[in-house]
């Protein structure tokens, strides 16, 4: 194996993997735990109880529902909750770093509301708060949602909820890319602030790859008539199995150490990028990830993917913040620190990582040194086990 960067992406340890993988994929279980729509759930029972109920430590909700299948769907959910189809919501621009399910035309969301994006300032880069208060002053959403998929620093929960107080809109954070931060406690919250929170169970909380809702109490009845029946049906009790297991690691202090190491890692990958003279959109990173705009190297994100590939570094074009280039090619690469920090690499890791990533685009249109770079790039991750892999196989990545 070589060097996984793409930030959403991480390694489960192997008793994930296990719940995955067992006889619990066998059972359906329409319905809660004590008020299914089936017989013989009893097991199934105790396993969603647990889930809900180290979500709840984890994360301090007064609610949690663990059956969404992925965090697009947990948004959906939480969206047919709160408002009305054709009501006014807003959302990140997904071009400077939102999601799809935060409004854009081609998805659900923007195809059932009208969103309003709000954007990045131009020249800090950072979340332009103000524009934020004065779009919801002029459209009056119902529903305000923050947080994003390739946003490098932390967004202001309180200053967002200010805003939606201001104008009666509910608050809704979806926290896919930070819930392990939060977990591990080296991020703020967003749970003190937010009406709703989703979130995705992998990325950096190292679990299955599914979704789950918090709330407050008052929200929870209408939240779970969403989720089952209004718009998923059996739930997947294996990965619900597998939630419990993510969710109880995640309690364990090692983990907060883990996520130390993550942003750790992050800041010490920036700054050995930044040494390598590549511009980082908004000057470094806070969380997990940075942006590294590759076009200032003449070189656009899906070129520099593709390099990369060649000597076994995976990264994912991105576009940035007033993008010239359309979507499929964009101007950066998205690089993040969570699987690697899952492998055991530090700081000084990060400082050769970087140097091989320079090297790649370097010498991008020579395929024989790129072949070298790749040999060189797989000895140094062979080095490192991969949970849930190694493990399994008694052997090294």
């Amino acid at each position: 194996l070589g060097l996984e960067l793409i930030a959403s992406e991480n390694y489960t340890s192997a008793a994930v993997l296990e719940a995955m993988g067992s006889i619990l994929t066998n059972k359906y279980a329409e319905g809660y735990p004590g008020k299914r729509y089936y017989g013989g759930c009893h097991v199934v029972d105790d396993a969603e109880t647990l889930a809900i109920e180290r979500a709840k430590e984890l994360f301090g909700a007064e609610h949690v529902n663990v059956q969404s299948h992925s965090g697009a769907e947990a948004n959906l959910a939480t969206y047919f909750s709160l408002i009305e189809p054709g009501d006014t919501a807003m959302g990140m621009n997904l071009a400077q770093g939102g999601h799809l399910t935060h409004g854009r035309e081609i998805n659900f969301s923007g195809q059932l509301y009208n969103f309003v994006p709000y954007s990045v300032d131009r020249k800090s880069e950072l979340i332009d708060y103000d524009e934020m208060a004065t779009l919801a002053r002029e459209h009056k959403p119902k529903m305000i949602v923050v947080g994003a998929t390739a946003y490098p620093r932390i967004i202001d929960f309180a200053r967002a909820r200010e805003i939606a107080d201001s104008v009666g809109a509910y608050l809704v954070t979806d926290m896919a890319h930070i819930a392990g931060l939060v977990a591990g406690g080296v991020h703020p919250s967003p749970v003190p602030h937010s009406h709703v929170v989703t979130s995705t169970s992998h990325k950096t909380l190292r679990g299955p790859r599914s979704g789950f809702i918090l709330s407050t109490e008052e929200l929870a009845k209408q939240l779970d008539k969403t989720v089952f029946p209004g718009v998923q049906g059996g739930p997947h009790m294996h990965t619900i199995a597998a939630k419990a297991v993510c969710f109880g690691e995640a309690l364990q202090p090692d983990f907060k150490r883990y996520a130390e190491q993550i942003v750790e890692n992050a800041r010490a990958l920036a700054e050995a990028l930044q040494g390598h003279d590549f511009r980082l959109v908004s000057g470094g990173t806070d969380n997990h990830l940075m942006l590294v705009d590759v076009g200032l190297k003449g070189i656009s994100g899906r070129k520099a993917e593709q390099v990369c590939d060649k000597a076994a570094i995976t990264v994912n074009r991105n576009t940035i913040p007033y993008d010239e280039r359309p979507p499929l090619q964009g101007s950066g690469v998205r690089i993040g620190t969570p699987a690697l920090t899952t492998r055991g690499m530090g700081p000084d890791e990060m400082r050769t990582v970087a140097g091989f990533f320079a090297r790649a685009l370097e010498v991008r249109d020579d395929d024989g040194a790129l072949a070298r770079l790749r040999a060189e790039v797989e000895e140094f991750a062979g080095a490192f086990t991969v949970p849930g892999i190694s493990d399994r196989q008694g052997v090294t990545a």
